[in-house]
Protein backbone atom coordinates (compact mmCIF):
# COMPACT_ATOMS: atom_id res chain seq x y z
CA UNK A 1 0.00 0.00 0.00
CA UNK A 2 1.56 3.30 -0.89
CA UNK A 3 -0.75 5.17 1.19
CA UNK A 4 1.40 6.91 3.73
CA UNK A 5 0.34 6.62 7.69
CA UNK A 6 1.17 9.88 7.97
CA UNK A 7 -2.30 10.96 7.01
CA UNK A 8 -4.15 9.14 9.63
CA UNK A 9 -2.11 10.98 12.29
CA UNK A 10 -2.72 14.31 11.25
CA UNK A 11 -6.66 13.80 10.94
CA UNK A 12 -6.58 12.41 14.13
CA UNK A 13 -5.13 15.40 15.91
CA UNK A 14 -6.39 18.42 14.01
CA UNK A 15 -9.51 19.52 12.57
CA UNK A 16 -8.68 19.85 8.93
CA UNK A 17 -10.31 20.97 5.41
CA UNK A 18 -14.23 22.05 6.35
CA UNK A 19 -14.64 24.35 3.30
CA UNK A 20 -13.37 23.80 -0.31
CA UNK A 21 -10.86 25.60 -2.37
CA UNK A 22 -12.59 28.48 -4.91
CA UNK A 23 -10.59 27.01 -7.84
CA UNK A 24 -12.73 23.70 -7.45
CA UNK A 25 -15.85 25.52 -7.38
CA UNK A 26 -15.28 27.08 -10.31
CA UNK A 27 -14.58 24.26 -12.09
CA UNK A 28 -17.92 22.48 -10.85
CA UNK A 29 -19.94 25.78 -11.96
CA UNK A 30 -18.68 26.01 -15.22
CA UNK A 31 -19.12 22.80 -15.98
CA UNK A 32 -21.72 21.00 -14.24
CA UNK A 33 -23.88 23.56 -12.44
CA UNK A 34 -26.25 23.39 -16.48
CA UNK A 35 -26.64 19.83 -15.68
CA UNK A 36 -30.60 19.05 -15.86
CA UNK A 37 -30.30 16.13 -13.49
CA UNK A 38 -27.60 16.93 -11.08
CA UNK A 39 -28.09 13.69 -9.70
CA UNK A 40 -27.01 11.75 -12.68
CA UNK A 41 -23.64 13.46 -12.62
CA UNK A 42 -21.51 11.38 -11.37
CA UNK A 43 -18.05 12.56 -9.14
CA UNK A 44 -15.42 10.91 -7.39
CA UNK A 45 -12.37 12.86 -5.40
CA UNK A 46 -9.32 10.90 -4.95
CA UNK A 47 -7.76 11.42 -1.39
CA UNK A 48 -11.08 13.38 0.41
CA UNK A 49 -10.28 13.99 3.69
CA UNK A 50 -12.78 14.62 6.46
CA UNK A 51 -15.02 15.50 3.57
CA UNK A 52 -15.01 19.20 2.46
CA UNK A 53 -15.09 19.26 -1.24
CA UNK A 54 -17.77 15.94 -0.84
CA UNK A 55 -19.94 18.01 1.31
CA UNK A 56 -19.87 20.88 -1.67
CA UNK A 57 -21.00 18.41 -4.07
CA UNK A 58 -23.18 16.58 -2.19
CA UNK A 59 -25.03 19.55 -1.57
CA UNK A 60 -25.29 20.38 -5.02
CA UNK A 61 -27.18 17.41 -5.63
CA UNK A 62 -24.44 15.21 -7.93
CA UNK A 63 -23.83 11.68 -7.47
CA UNK A 64 -20.87 11.42 -5.29
CA UNK A 65 -17.84 8.83 -4.29
CA UNK A 66 -14.70 9.64 -2.43
CA UNK A 67 -12.04 7.45 -1.34
CA UNK A 68 -9.21 8.02 1.61
CA UNK A 69 -6.53 5.88 2.77
CA UNK A 70 -7.23 7.02 6.74
CA UNK A 71 -10.08 5.52 8.54
CA UNK A 72 -10.56 8.74 10.73
CA UNK A 73 -10.66 10.85 7.74
CA UNK A 74 -13.97 9.02 6.02
CA UNK A 75 -15.60 8.32 9.24
CA UNK A 76 -15.25 12.23 10.11
CA UNK A 77 -16.64 12.53 6.27
CA UNK A 78 -19.96 10.35 6.89
CA UNK A 79 -20.71 12.38 10.46
CA UNK A 80 -20.55 15.31 8.51
CA UNK A 81 -22.56 14.26 5.83
CA UNK A 82 -25.00 12.60 8.11
CA UNK A 83 -25.20 16.10 9.90
CA UNK A 84 -26.82 17.91 7.26
CA UNK A 85 -28.45 14.79 5.69
CA UNK A 86 -26.65 14.61 2.52
CA UNK A 87 -25.39 10.96 1.51
CA UNK A 88 -22.35 10.19 -1.03
CA UNK A 89 -20.29 6.52 -1.73
CA UNK A 90 -17.40 6.69 0.41
CA UNK A 91 -14.34 4.11 0.95
CA UNK A 92 -10.87 3.82 2.89
CA UNK A 93 -8.84 2.48 0.42
CA UNK A 94 -5.13 3.19 -1.69
CA UNK A 95 -5.91 5.45 -4.50
CA UNK A 96 -3.18 3.94 -6.34
CA UNK A 97 -5.27 0.82 -6.91
CA UNK A 98 -8.36 2.03 -8.01
CA UNK A 99 -9.04 -1.20 -10.37
CA UNK A 100 -9.53 -2.97 -6.54
CA UNK A 101 -12.54 -0.26 -5.44
CA UNK A 102 -13.72 0.70 -8.38
CA UNK A 103 -14.36 -1.04 -12.11
CA UNK A 104 -13.57 0.56 -15.57
CA UNK A 105 -17.44 0.58 -16.00
CA UNK A 106 -17.41 2.99 -12.66
CA UNK A 107 -17.87 5.58 -15.83
CA UNK A 108 -16.99 9.01 -14.04
CA UNK A 109 -18.32 12.71 -15.10
CA UNK A 110 -15.25 14.02 -13.26
CA UNK A 111 -12.50 12.90 -11.28
CA UNK A 112 -11.25 15.35 -8.26
CA UNK A 113 -7.81 15.91 -7.27
CA UNK A 114 -7.68 18.86 -4.51
CA UNK A 115 -3.72 18.48 -3.19
CA UNK A 116 -4.20 14.42 -2.64
CA UNK A 117 -2.00 13.32 -5.91
CA UNK A 118 1.32 15.52 -4.29
CA UNK A 119 1.93 13.35 -1.71
CA UNK A 120 2.58 10.46 -3.99
CA UNK A 121 6.41 9.44 -5.09
CA UNK A 122 6.06 10.07 -9.12
CA UNK A 123 5.89 6.93 -10.20
CA UNK A 124 2.59 6.69 -8.19
CA UNK A 125 1.27 9.69 -9.75
CA UNK A 126 1.71 8.31 -13.01
CA UNK A 127 -0.38 5.32 -11.90
CA UNK A 128 -2.88 7.03 -10.37
CA UNK A 129 -3.74 9.05 -13.48
CA UNK A 130 -3.85 5.90 -16.26
CA UNK A 131 -6.36 4.62 -13.59
CA UNK A 132 -8.33 7.71 -13.85
CA UNK A 133 -8.03 8.38 -17.59
CA UNK A 134 -9.87 4.48 -17.78
CA UNK A 135 -12.63 5.17 -14.93
CA UNK A 136 -13.61 8.88 -16.75
CA UNK A 137 -16.30 8.24 -19.34
CA UNK A 138 -15.61 10.08 -22.80
CA UNK A 139 -16.03 13.69 -22.43
CA UNK A 140 -15.67 13.34 -19.26
CA UNK A 141 -13.39 16.55 -16.98
CA UNK A 142 -10.38 15.88 -14.57
CA UNK A 143 -9.52 18.24 -12.34
CA UNK A 144 -6.52 18.49 -10.07
CA UNK A 145 -4.18 20.71 -7.83
CA UNK A 146 -0.48 20.33 -7.56
CA UNK A 147 1.88 22.02 -5.49
CA UNK A 148 4.32 23.73 -7.73
CA UNK A 149 8.12 23.33 -7.76
CA UNK A 150 8.76 26.74 -6.19
CA UNK A 151 6.92 26.72 -3.69
CA UNK A 152 8.34 27.58 -0.01
CA UNK A 153 9.07 24.38 2.33
CA UNK A 154 10.77 21.93 -0.04
CA UNK A 155 14.53 23.28 0.88
CA UNK A 156 13.83 22.48 4.46
CA UNK A 157 13.41 18.75 3.46
CA UNK A 158 15.28 15.36 2.62
CA UNK A 159 15.31 14.61 -1.86
CA UNK A 160 14.59 11.00 -1.79
CA UNK A 161 13.95 11.05 -5.24
CA UNK A 162 14.31 14.33 -8.18
CA UNK A 163 11.34 16.76 -6.60
CA UNK A 164 10.01 14.33 -4.09
CA UNK A 165 10.48 15.63 -0.51
CA UNK A 166 10.13 14.33 2.94
CA UNK A 167 10.06 15.32 6.72
CA UNK A 168 9.77 19.02 5.95
CA UNK A 169 10.19 21.30 8.74
CA UNK A 170 8.96 24.60 7.03
CA UNK A 171 5.62 25.56 4.88
CA UNK A 172 2.30 24.19 5.24
CA UNK A 173 3.71 20.65 4.00
CA UNK A 174 5.44 20.18 7.82
CA UNK A 175 4.75 16.87 9.52
CA UNK A 176 2.51 15.85 6.51
CA UNK A 177 4.94 13.29 4.97
CA UNK A 178 5.67 13.14 1.58
CA UNK A 179 5.30 16.01 -0.58
CA UNK A 180 6.03 16.28 -4.47
CA UNK A 181 6.71 19.27 -5.73
CA UNK A 182 5.97 19.62 -9.67
CA UNK A 183 7.42 21.52 -12.48
CA UNK A 184 5.36 23.34 -15.04
CA UNK A 185 6.70 20.72 -18.10
CA UNK A 186 6.30 17.57 -15.42
CA UNK A 187 2.66 18.48 -15.12
CA UNK A 188 2.27 19.02 -18.86
CA UNK A 189 3.98 15.61 -19.61
CA UNK A 190 1.25 14.01 -16.92
CA UNK A 191 -1.87 14.93 -18.33
CA UNK A 192 -1.12 14.78 -21.70
CA UNK A 193 -3.45 12.53 -22.81
CA UNK A 194 -6.31 14.43 -21.70
CA UNK A 195 -7.76 16.88 -24.44
CA UNK A 196 -8.59 20.78 -24.26
CA UNK A 197 -5.67 21.05 -20.92
CA UNK A 198 -5.22 23.66 -19.54
CA UNK A 199 -2.92 24.84 -16.50
CA UNK A 200 -3.31 27.78 -14.76
CA UNK A 201 -1.43 29.00 -11.02
CA UNK A 202 -3.20 29.76 -8.07
CA UNK A 203 -0.77 31.54 -5.50
CA UNK A 204 -0.61 32.56 -2.18
CA UNK A 205 1.79 34.50 -0.27
CA UNK A 206 3.18 34.53 3.37
CA UNK A 207 5.44 36.63 5.47
CA UNK A 208 5.17 39.41 4.16
CA UNK A 209 5.22 38.22 0.63
CA UNK A 210 8.61 36.48 1.07
CA UNK A 211 7.24 32.66 1.01
CA UNK A 212 4.87 31.58 -1.98
CA UNK A 213 3.08 28.80 -1.71
CA UNK A 214 1.91 28.08 -5.67
CA UNK A 215 -0.30 25.31 -6.67
CA UNK A 216 -1.13 24.09 -10.26
CA UNK A 217 -4.53 24.30 -10.97
CA UNK A 218 -5.21 21.43 -14.22
CA UNK A 219 -8.27 20.50 -15.80
CA UNK A 220 -8.66 18.44 -18.88
CA UNK A 221 -11.10 16.04 -20.93
CA UNK A 222 -10.90 12.87 -22.01
CA UNK A 223 -11.47 12.61 -25.70
CA UNK A 224 -14.38 11.54 -27.05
Amino acid sequence: MSWDPTWQQVFESREWGKYPPEELIRFVARNFYSARDRNSVKMIELGCGPGANIWYLAREGFDVYGVDGSPTAITRAKQRLAAEHLSAHLKVGDITQLEQLFPPASQFDAIIDVCCLQHNQLSHVVRILSQVFTRLRPGGKVFSMLVAGDSMGKASGREIEPGTFVDITSGPYTGMGLSHFFTLKETKKLFSAFASLQIEQSTRSFNQRKDINKHWVVQGTKPE
